[in-house]
């Protein structure tokens, strides 16, 4: 174009300027619609690669929580294999392929297997899963599944129950229940309706509830429920004195019998155990009741409760196999560091002769005592006495006795962190007219949430993993 037809435009405009405003709605125009087409254009390809991006990333979380449910599948039909199969402990991870509806692979899970530590029932199982063809959208799901135990409850007792104090933990009976305590979790009986033995009511009472009396709250009670068994106590004590024969002369030695009323173990905070023979105690006299009548008596002959004197002390670390196992009478107290069994011998009885606790309230210390007969608290038990630990009593019960009628002091206060599981009624009070005469006035038992999952060694657990906790890592 030449430079005057250019100068003949420019003066056009500038004397006619009727169609200036409308040329530049559209140059303007013609650039906002681009501007908006290509924006428009972009976003619609900005979410269309967003929404590809999410339906990747959701696959890859439904593909890694497959292999979580794969993996509980296996557990269930091989409870104890923790290396998907492979027949030695060949270390993981494990990885699978991944198919749609139609059968076609569309993906991989990989999964990480750690078994439980000693002491625990706790498998964790981490699933990795992606798509193939998007390998970098990969998702993490961490599951923790385990057997429950039998210590899983504040108190488990294998006939009826009478309950006073307060409790915090899981309640059941093989029998029914008198209910004048406070609770914060199920309180549960095998019994629909039963008769209130003497011990509990004075003279029996029948068709009773399966639980009953003035504690609550009664929105916690449970009943009739299935029976928990007890037998897999027998079976899991021949094991552990099986072990610790084969130990001996390890780190640990088989405790036979002492030749003297039993033997003391001590536990320290260091980690060690100090282990003597009682040598002399104290018979205190004290009565008893009969469960079934009611009626109270002397018991005769008075067992020796009351340690006095010790033979030579013996200091051992903790066992490697988590078991000690006393081919007597058993008198225990101190703090523990650790995670022990403590098996007693067939026919005889256990002794906390004193505070038995733990180092720490972390998981990472615990006790079991199992005795073949009762598990007592002697006359002069500490004012306020603190147990620490899982009591089982295969064929007797926890128990003080009534020592009213020989001067015997009120005794304060009785924690108990843990569990109980008996197999017969016990106490630890007496009461005349409502008011405590011999035994303690105040008990607490708080349950060690650790013990559902992480039992003391070498007790009784479940036979079905079930899903402690699920969550996604990424």
């Amino acid at each position: 174009m030449s430079l005057r037809i250019i100068r003949n435009l420019v003066n056009l405009f500038q004397t006619d300027k009727r169609g200036n405003i409308l040329l530049v709605v559209m140059i303007f125009g013609t650039i906002s619609l681009t501007v908006i087409v290509v924006g428009l254009a972009g976003y619609a390809v900005s979410e269309n690669s967003a929404s590809h991006r999410k339906h990747s990333t959701e696959m890859a979380l439904q593909i890694a929580d497959a292999g979580i449910n794969y993996y509980r599948w296996h557990l269930a039909h091989s409870k104890t294999d923790y290396y998907d199969g492979n027949g030695t402990s060949t270390p993981g991870p494990y990885i699978h392929t991944y198919t749609n509806k139609d059968g076609n692979v569309i993906g991989q899970f990989s999964l990480t297997i750690t078994p439980p530590l000693t002491g625990s029932t706790v498998v964790t199982i981490k699933s990795t899963g992606w798509l193939n063809d998007q390998p970098n959208s990969q998702r993490i799901i961490k599951a923790r599944v385990g057997f429950p135990s039998l210590a899983d409850y504040a108190v488990l007792q294998n006939a009826n129950l009478y309950l006073t104090g307060s409790t915090t933990g899981k309640i059941q009976a093989n029998g029914g229940i008198r209910f004048e305590g406070t609770a914060n979790a199920p309180v549960m009986s095998t019994m629909a309706t039963y008769t209130c033995p003497a011990i509990h009511c004075g003279s029996p009472i029948p068709n009773k509830q399966g639980i009953w009396g003035g504690g609550g709250p009664t929105s916690y009670w449970q009943y009739p429920v299935p029976v928990k068994d007890f037998a897999a106590v027998v079976a899991k004590v021949a094991e552990i004195r099986d072990i610790t024969l084969a130990e001996g002369g390890g780190n640990w030695p088989y405790l036979s019998s002492s030749g003297n009323l039993g033997w003391r173990l001590q536990f320290v905070n260091n980690g060690t155990v100090r282990v003597s023979k009682v040598l002399t105690c104290t018979a205190q006299a004290g009565r008893d009741r009969n469960p079934d009548t009611g009626v109270t008596f002397t018991v005769n002959p008075t067992p020796c409760l009351d340690a006095a004197t010790f033979g030579v002390v013996t200091t051992y670390t903790m066992p490697t196999s988590s078991y000690i196992y006393v081919d007597d009478n058993v008198w225990v107290d101190g703090v523990l560091n650790g995670r022990v069994t403590v098996v007693g011998g067939t026919g005889k009885f256990t002794v906390i002769h004193g505070n038995l606790t733990y180092l720490a309230h972390d998981g990472n210390h615990t006790l079991g005592l199992i005795s073949d007969q009762n598990i007592f608290l002697p006359y002069n038990s500490s004012n306020t006495l603190n147990i620490d630990g899982a009591l089982l009593s295969q064929n007797g019960t926890f128990k003080r006795y009534n020592y009213a009628n020989w001067g015997g002091p009120v005794k304060n206060t009785l924690n108990v962190f843990g569990s109980r599981i008996l197999y017969k009624v016990g106490g630890v009070s007496w009461l005349s007219g409502g008011t405590v005469v011999s035994g303690y006035q105040t008990q607490t038992y708080t349950y060690d949430t650790n013990l559902t999952y992480g039992p003391p060694p070498g007790f009784p657990v479940g036979s079905e993993y079930n899903l402690l906790s699920w969550e996604v890592v990424k």
